[in-house]
């Protein structure tokens, strides 16, 4: 009955991440409503981790970009990424995202992530390959040891609470998980049967391209 009680007192954070626009490269939006368990937690930085697989990136140079007009706040793990690698060739991406309060709800946090899409290996049938997003761990960091024992515990995290490096502060997750749901991502692929096809267009279109732009240079060119 003890346990249930706390499991009672605990329960109520939920979370949501949805993705925005078309195409390879989209918005990942993450939010976060703590519920019961926030009552304790004012004033402390909230963020969700979430670990990309190797079909999806985030580029570090639009990532910084953003961060410097105070737009989004993440850190990367690693922070060196192959933006150009090929899905089976990449690895999997930690990433922080620090969120932000949403004025329309109390105890309630969003923030977006910009992720793009690797190319996929050719399929045999599909002309899709799933990328399944599992769903985050909800952090939060806090100053002082007001956290209830019951509800939030430790946690190691490589980052500071506020994106900066202050402190010392401790992060924190949540003891008894909220329900998570997977997001599924789909990246459109070739054929496979379509390979010998693409190839003779490709090599004819660069010929021709060559051609024309050979014989500009001819006919326009000064040579001395």
């Amino acid at each position: 009955c003890v346990i249930l009680d706390v499991q009672a007192a605990c329960q109520g954070a939920t979370v949501t991440q949805e993705l925005l626009k078309e195409g390879f490269h989209r918005d990942l939006l993450v939010k976060v409503e703590l519920g019961v368990v926030g009552e304790d937690a004012g004033g402390c930085a909230v963020a969700a981790r979430t670990r990309l697989p190797p079909g999806i990136y985030v580029d570090p140079y639009e990532l910084a970009s953003l961060q410097q007009h105070n737009l989004t706040k993440a850190v990367l793990i690693p922070d060196v990424i192959d933006v150009e690698a090929p899905e089976y060739l990449a690895t999997d991406l930690l990433v922080l995202l620090y969120m932000e309060p949403d004025p329309r709800c109390s105890r309630c946090f969003r923030a977006a992530l910009p992720v793009h899409g690797r190319y996929h290996r050719p399929a045999e049938e599909s002309e899709e390959a799933l990328v399944v997003l599992k769903s985050p761990e909800v952090l939060v960091c806090c100053c002082d040891n007001r956290l209830s024992a019951e509800c939030w515990k430790p946690a190691e995290v490589e980052a500071p609470c506020s994106g900066k490096n202050v402190g010392p502060c401790q992060w924190y997750s949540v003891t008894h998980k909220p329900a998570y749901k997977e997001l599924i991502l789909q990246v459109p692929v070739g054929l496979r049967q379509h390979s010998s096809l693409v190839c003779v267009v490709t090599l004819l279109a660069t010929v021709l391209c060559s051609s024309l732009i050979l014989a500009a240079v001819c006919k326009y060119g000064h040579f001395s």
